[in-house]
């Protein structure tokens, strides 16, 4: 009977010594992206849209950008970003990046920069490694950017061999009015060419 006795009660002790660990913090996993589409919509005229694509995601396969940028001066213009995994089939979760980052934008945010004189509204050369301003059209449940939506306005001098770079940050826990882009993991860092005609 002791035997018994003893028996339970180290099963009974060595499960509570299991258990009383802390429970480990779910993982925040970067987004996978392997296409990035860039729509820049001028007030009352055409869209003109710029791609860069990643077919494998981490694979051997190299980046693709069909750039660059080509924009029309002294134009103001809405960019809207749409992120994809397509190693996921349309309709599935996982597929559509925009909405997740749209849905977790407490954790996510867009940070710019730009080649100086590039546009005219926000002016400087953008808010990677400095504190520049760039207009955000969209944000999350605290008031914070997210930078799915922004607006801009070309240069009123053409403009040629510029470049334009973007860089999405995952700041769970950590992003704030004074998150900047070295907070975080990068889900996405890109640099296309940019042309003002």
């Amino acid at each position: 009977m002791k035997k018994l006795f003893l028996g339970l009660f180290l099963v009974g002790f060595t499960s509570f010594l299991g258990g009383c660990g802390d429970d480990p913090e779910p993982e925040n996993i970067p987004e996978l992206i392997t296409k990035v589409t860039l729509t820049f919509t001028p007030t009352g005229g055409s869209p003109f849209v710029v791609t860069a694509t990643d077919p494998d995601g981490e694979g051997s396969q190299d980046l693709q950008i069909d750039g660059p940028i080509t924009l029309v001066k002294g134009t103001p213009y809405t960019l809207a970003i749409e992120l994809i995994n397509g190693l996921y089939d349309p309709g599935e979760d996982g597929y559509n990046i925009t909405e997740e980052v749209r849905s977790e934008g407490e954790e996510h945010q867009f940070f710019f920069s730009w080649s100086d004189g590039s546009f005219s509204v926000p002016t400087g050369t953008g808010n990677i490694g400095s504190n520049g301003v760039v207009n955000y059209q969209d944000e999350d449940e605290s008031g914070l950017p997210i930078g799915l939506t922004t607006e801009w306005t070309t240069a009123t001098t053409p403009v040629s061999g510029k470049s334009f770079r973007i860089v999405l940050k995952h700041q769970p826990g950590i992003k704030s009015s004074t998150s900047t882009s070295a907070d975080g993991e990068s889900d996405l860092d890109i640099t296309f060419g940019l042309t003002i005609n």
